[in-house]
Parts: C-alpha cells; sequence; structure tokens
C-alpha cells in the first residue's frame, strides 16, 4: 500500500510583526536577491527603505509565500504574479465590505 504524506509547514505571522530580509528570505526558503527583485518590482515594500537591515511587516510574508505558488505552480513571470496578487488583494478587501455590509444589514 503506497501512502501519500503532504507535510505542511505553516507558521502564523501577525501583520504587526516585523521581519529582516534575512529571516523573510530563510522563512520563505528563497534567497535574499530574490525578495530585493521583489522589492524593485513593487510587489513588497520595506517599512523603511533607507534602513539597513531592511524590515518588512508579517504580511509581506503572506505576499511572498502567494508569488512563490503562482509562479511554482502556475508558472507566471513576476510581473504577472504581482497583478495577480494585487488582484487577489482586491477580492479579499471586496469580501470584507460585503461581510461588513450584510452584518451591518442585518443588525439594521
Amino acid at each position: 500500500m503506497i501512502v501519500n504524506q503532504n507535510i505542511i509547514d505553516a507558521v502564523i505571522v501577525e501583520e504587526g510583526v516585523e521581519l529582516t530580509l534575512d529571516e523573510l528570505s530563510h522563512a520563505c526558503a528563497v534567497n535574499a536577491e530574490w525578495i530585493v527583485a521583489l522589492v524593485d518590482e513593487g510587489i513588497l515594500e520595506p517599512l523603511d527603505i533607507a534602513a539597513n537591515p531592511w524590515r518588512f511587516s508579517g504580511i509581506c510574508l503572506r505576499r511572498v509565500r502567494i508569488i512563490q505558488h503562482l509562479q511554482q505552480d502556475l508558472e507566471v513571470n513576476l510581473a504577472g504574479a504581482a497583478l495577480a496578487l494585487q488582484l487577489l488583494e482586491e477580492i479579499d478587501s471586496l469580501q470584507l465590505r460585503i461581510t461588513a455590509l450584510e452584518t451591518h444589514v442585518k443588525g439594521s
């Protein structure tokens, strides 16, 4: 009998958490140069671009993971992944607004 086991490595990171460039690249198992490319593309933004080392909010970890999946699973280039990420985040925002409106209507 063949058993297929998928191991999921997950860390819950709050938005208020700050990660250095090295911590972010280590958490995502990518090299720092790739993270720098994400900054250059406008996908990630350090909390203070002039700081050394750069520090990133916890939300950047989520963004890097999404970009990784888009590139690995769908073979999307970096510009396409940036656009897809923007659209996914817009969908999340709209879903939150819909939920808030539904709650407001039910409460009226």
